[in-house]
């Protein structure tokens, strides 16, 4: 049965903040200057109008409902209020009152009707008009208002099908939003519980209230009763329906008991309830009721004031009671139905435009939604009413219908424990219900309507995949690993660039220090030779080349790693050194071979054989031993003369060059043939045979002593003949102004290093004196 529809003129108020008294009415325009707020006792109507937190925001609406008092042409009922606050700057204003103190003027345009169907045209209207007026600075000049006002009264005459509008939320957002728990709300509403929304954003929370409560069809248009809890005009003045007429879509509902009265006696709906208005909620006769709040005091009170907690920012249900969070636990057809309806919105999701699928057809749209829950609602009604005629006759209630009558119906089972046999309990106890069992006491729904859920049947693989592929959508695992990857990408690039740069430069340093040490050791070369000869190092024999190289020059460096030599231009540079040097070679070839036989006489003991020292080890102790005895060098130099007078001292200086030069190119480091070394092999060996006890035999004794001069002069170069063959003499860098010290420190001659590419400016100039030397020698002999 419809509504006779109100004949309430819209009311339009002016609401200020006084930094002194507080939120309070301003201005007033009703019809013919009554004031409807003093009649009416509307003294919580300013903090309806200015919610909290609304300075935080620059507009801001805020919708309410609000007590009429009985009058003798009217009954008592409930009204409709939407609020729009704004600020301003106090300093913009062009007359400014002597109250205002503070540095802001806060107020709030309202509008007051009879129904909420038309909240949703007066929500633009006024949003444009609020604008303008502060827009004037001048707020004393309240022309602009009244004329809204009756602008509004002569519309109201003029509006038709208010019916069918619905004011909310966008249905599309809610289920994007909430998914499954939609369904959960849509329920719970249906048992009455204390539901208390909680959001920081005031008209959000409106919104969604009324989008949920017009999930009922035609629920919207019977909220009389909703002020109030003690309001119950509803439930008295409605008739039960006679008659059906199936093709008439509001015949059927009301023949169907809809709407459900959710907010009749004993219950409130308040979209926004300020604190100032908890008396009413904590009230004894306030059995239900579903506000909004955005303080956040009520949300530490949450157990007192609440059965069901919807916080919007977190986006989060809380169910405090144990029997109502079982009750609402979805079934496996509920779950299914909700899921099929929630994926439908995602496949046509638009983030551009949200109200409406981006096919911009019909599945998926508003109306699409509002028709699934309609058929969800009448399936659960048919299946209810089936549900009582059966508990009837298996109870044996009298005057129910038999078991034939029942089994016409060709309905198996009951199906309303699709629904979640709990829930059908409680929900049986309610209000709305028995209301709805009065008004379709002799109705035959299920014939009507089939008592089936529309997703009826158990749990299937394909519902847990539904499950699952939704579950992994709301982790948005996609846009994650998407990031994840983009930035792992970016990570690995910069990495491998810094790693590919450190290499670069790893490698460029070790090339510039391996060039470094490769200029060092080629401009080290000749003193590394002066050094190496200083030292007296062991003689070096050609079969010891490989192991040079091999050890990368320990010999000449210690322990230290030599860089690579290429061995073509060591040869050429050996060669060239070796030209050069070819004078001094040859000059003090005789010394070298004398001087080689006294260190091999002073190794060689009893008790142990020749042994052969390595390039690489140079003998310190012989060194020093015949640093230690001067007058034992001179004397064996002297023995190694006599025993070698048999040589001969005739071949020319020349000969003697180009011999051992061409010994030194072929690669053999002997500078003797093999036939003058068989010839003079038992010279050798007695000289290797005598130990240093030696020093002692008679052959010196006969010989006239020397002086420095002549034991450092050489002999003749003929003598080299009997020298090892193993191993070449060695080479003295040392100046000849000093022989007696340097006769007895060096070593047999050693070969240049192959490092070396340029002679010592002091090696050329030792070679200058050299022939002279040798002619003196000559002659002396």
């Amino acid at each position: 049965m419809s509504r006779v529809p109100s004949r309430q003129h819209p009311i339009v108020m002016v609401i200020d903040f006084h930094h002194a008294r507080g939120p309070e009415i301003e201005v007033c325009f009703a019809e013919d200057g009554t004031d409807p707020a003093t009649e009416n006792d509307w003294n919580l109507l300013p903090f309806m109008a200015l919610s909290d937190g609304a300075h935080m925001s620059t507009e801001e609406f805020s919708y309410f409902t609000l007590r009429r008092k009985e009058t003798p042409t009217e009954p008592a009922t409930s009204l409709f209020g939407i609020a729009c606050s704004r600020q301003l700057d106090a300093n913009l204003l062009i007359n400014r009152p002597p109250d205002v103190t503070r540095s802001t003027v806060q107020k709030a345009v309202v509008v007051i009707t009879d129904s909420p169907q038309s909240l949703g045209q007066l929500r633009e209207k006024l949003s444009v008009v609020t604008s303008a007026w502060f827009a004037q600075r001048n707020f004393s000049d309240t022309d602009i208002l009244k004329k809204f006002q009756e602008s509004l009264v002569i519309s109201l005459n003029k509006e038709e099908a208010l019916r069918d509008q619905n004011l909310g939320l966008s249905l599309r957002e809610m289920i994007h939003e909430f998914k499954y728990q939609t369904l959960v709300l849509f329920k719970a509403l249906l048992l009455q519980p204390k539901m208390l929304f909680f959001g920081s954003r005031c008209e959000r929370l409106c919104m969604i209230q009324f989008s949920l409560i017009s999930l009922i069809p035609g629920l919207i248009n019977c909220l009389q009763d909703c002020a109030d809890p003690a309001f119950e005009n509803y439930a008295k003045t409605v008739e039960k329906p006679t008659t059906l007429r199936t093709s008439d879509r509001n015949s059927l509902l009301a023949y169907t008991g809809l709407p459900l009265q959710i907010f009749g006696k004993g219950s409130m709906f308040g979209p926004y309830t300020p604190l100032q208005q908890l008396d009413l909620l904590a009230d004894h006769g306030t059995k239900s009721y579903v506000v909004g709040s955005t303080n956040s005091l009520l949300l530490q009170q949450k157990d007192r004031y609440s059965d069901l907690l919807i916080n919007l920012d977190e986006d989060t249900i809380n169910i405090t009671s144990p029997s109502l969070r079982s009750a609402l636990t979805l079934s496996a057809a509920d779950r299914r139905w909700i899921d099929l309806l929630t994926q439908i919105i995602n496949d046509t999701w638009d983030e551009a435009h949200p109200q409406q699928p981006k096919t911009h057809g019909y599945m998926g749209s508003e109306e699409f939604i509002r028709l699934q829950f309609e058929e969800y609602l009448l399936a659960l009604l048919s299946c209810m009413k089936y549900h009582e005629e059966l508990d009837s006759f298996n109870s044996g209630d009298p005057g129910r219908r038999s078991r034939e009558q029942l089994e016409a119906f060709n309905i198996e089972g009951d199906p309303a424990l699709e629904f979640n046999a709990e829930f059908l309990t409680q929900w049986q106890n309610t209000s709305n219900y028995a209301l709805f069992k009065r008004l379709t006491s002799d109705a035959l729904l299920f014939s009507i309507v089939e008592p089936r859920h529309p997703c009826a049947g158990g749990l299937t693989i394909d519902d847990v995949q539904r499950r699952l592929s939704q579950q992994v959508a709301d982790l948005h695992l996609d846009e994650r690993v998407r990031e994840s990857r983009e930035a792992l990408n970016r990570h690995l690039s910069t990495g491998q660039k810094k790693v590919t740069t450190a290499f670069n430069n790893f490698w460029a340093d070790i090339e510039s220090m391996r060039e470094a040490q490769r200029k060092k050791t080629e401009e080290k070369a000749p003193t590394s030779q002066r050094s190496s000869l200083d030292k007296d190092s062991p003689p070096f024999s050609p079969s010891d080349t490989a192991s040079v190289h091999s050890t990368g020059g320990a010999s000449w460096f210690g322990g230290r790693k030599a860089p690579s030599v290429d061995i073509g231009q060591a040869q050429a540079s050996v060669s060239a050194v070796g030209q050069k040097a070819g004078a001094y070679f040859s000059s003090w070839s005789t010394w070298a071979s004398e001087k080689r036989k006294e260190w091999q006489e002073k190794k060689s003991a009893p008790s142990s054989p020749v042994s052969v020292t390595s390039p690489s080890t140079p003998t310190l102790e012989s060194i020093h031993e015949a640093n230690d005895q001067p007058e034992r060098g001179r004397r064996s130099l002297q023995v190694s003369r006599s025993e070698d007078t048999s040589l001969s001292r005739s071949r020319s200086r020349r000969k003697r060059w180009s011999n051992i030069l061409l010994r030194r190119d072929s690669g053999e480091f002997t500078p003797l043939s093999r036939k003058d070394d068989d010839d003079n092999n038992s010279d050798y060996e007695d000289a290797n045979t005598r130990s240093q006890l030696s020093k002692e035999v008679a052959v010196h004794h006969n010989e006239e002593p020397q002086s420095d001069n002549e034991a450092q002069k050489p002999t003749n170069p003929t003598e080299s003949k009997s020298n090892d063959t193993k191993e070449p003499p060695a080479t003295n860098t040392q100046d000849t102004k000093e022989p007696t010290q340097q006769q007895q420190t060096k070593s047999p001659e050693e070969p240049a290093p192959k490092e070396a590419t340029t002679s010592s400016p002091a090696l050329e100039q030792q070679q200058q004196p050299q022939p002279q030397s040798t002619q003196k020698d000559t002659t002396e002999q």
